[in-house]
């Protein structure tokens, strides 16, 4: 069954946070080299991506255990899989294949899920992460009309990225945790110009990050400006995650909820990360608060981000066979 028609039917889950379950594994250098990077002139502990290459069992065992808990999307390990965000390892030249591996590891385990569920087909999202420069603002405080990163450069980027992602079996592309809209466009730019190339239709996914109490993204916009930036592009849902709590996520959606024709999505982090920078809220707290989102009927995909695992996953999906999806007012083209 295609995406497009089963969210009609049903609120899907997506998965929770990869980085969180890699700490589990507490992995160190020697583990991100494995033996083909031994002699890496630069330090690799902390490029996450490159583990789809040294570790893949590892990514393979989380998917796995996302998709146990009632995960009906996998993201892949690709949130700095550009070659913008790869270049603090000297690894750009490894962009295609970090991305073309870490799909191709996904969707066997989607692909293994769906042959067992049929009735509950599992899908990949290829995750775009969005690049650790901006293009709107300048990094040098003495210089505010300096650019560490052009329109073009992140064209670029993000394309090689959306291709290697497609190639290896991703079902949609997930441009998520947006903090510069104008880097979110130069990717769906990017996506647009891959689909018209191969002749294609794949869903996509925007996900934006309100990054404090003042409600607006790191670039200065609020919801209801993001929303109105990325609606020229034809995509399957918009929504928000990270930086904040599920409770706090909520009045932001009520304003895509309201305000937008597409679905809505929400990956929000379980609650905000104490003096360590760990998540303490537990799968029953999350549970609790993404309960109002389906009271409100303000949600069509919702999962979690940072300091999430399987068991709040778990606790979500079981919450949500309890509810309909947020009503489209303009149904999703098939």
């Amino acid at each position: 069954m295609k995406i497009e028609k089963i969210l009609q039917e049903r609120i899907l889950v997506l998965d929770g946070a990869m980085g969180t379950m890699l700490q589990h594994y507490k992995f160190e250098e020697g583990d991100f080299r494995g033996d083909r990077f031994k002699d890496w002139p630069l330090p690799l502990k902390g490029n996450n991506d490159l583990l789809s290459l040294t570790q893949p069992q590892a990514i393979a065992e989380i998917h796995r255990k996302y998709f146990e808990a009632g995960a009906d999307i996998a993201e892949t390990n690709t949130f700095s899989g550009t070659s913008i965000a790869m270049t603090d390892y000297g690894m750009e030249e490894l962009v295609y294949e970090l991305n073309f591996e870490s799909a191709k590891i996904a969707k066997k385990v989607a692909q293994e899920f769906t042959e067992r569920e049929p009735h509950k087909p599992r899908f990949v999202a290829g995750s775009i992460g969005p690049t650790n420069k901006t293009a709107s603002m300048s990094p040098d405080v003495n210089d505010p009309g300096f650019r560490a990163v052009s329109f073009d450069d992140l064209r670029k980027a993000y394309k090689e990225q959306a291709a290697a992602l497609l190639d290896g079996g991703a079902d949609i592309l997930l441009v998520e945790t947006i903090f510069d809209t104008l880097n979110a466009k130069a990717a769906l730019f990017a996506i647009e110009e891959v689909r018209d190339e191969r002749n294609i239709e794949v869903p996509v996914m925007v996900s934006g990050t309100i990054t404090d109490a003042s409600g607006r993204t790191l670039s200065g916009q609020t919801a209801e400006a993001f929303l109105i930036s990325i609606s020229h592009i034809p995509i399957l849902s918009v929504g928000f995650n990270c930086a904040l709590g599920a409770k706090q996520l909520t009045p932001h959606l009520e304003v895509l909820s309201a305000k937008s024709d597409f679905a809505v999505s929400a990956h929000p982090n379980a609650g905000l990360p104490n003096a360590f920078g760990a998540y303490d809220e537990t799968p029953e707290q999350m549970a609790a608060q993404i309960k109002e989102y389906l009271d409100k009927g303000l949600v069509n995909i919702v999962g979690g981000c940072c300091g999430t695992t399987p068991k709040h996953i778990k606790a979500i999906a079981d919450l949500v066979k309890k509810y309909q999806p947020r009503k489209l007012s303009v149904p999703i083209l098939e």
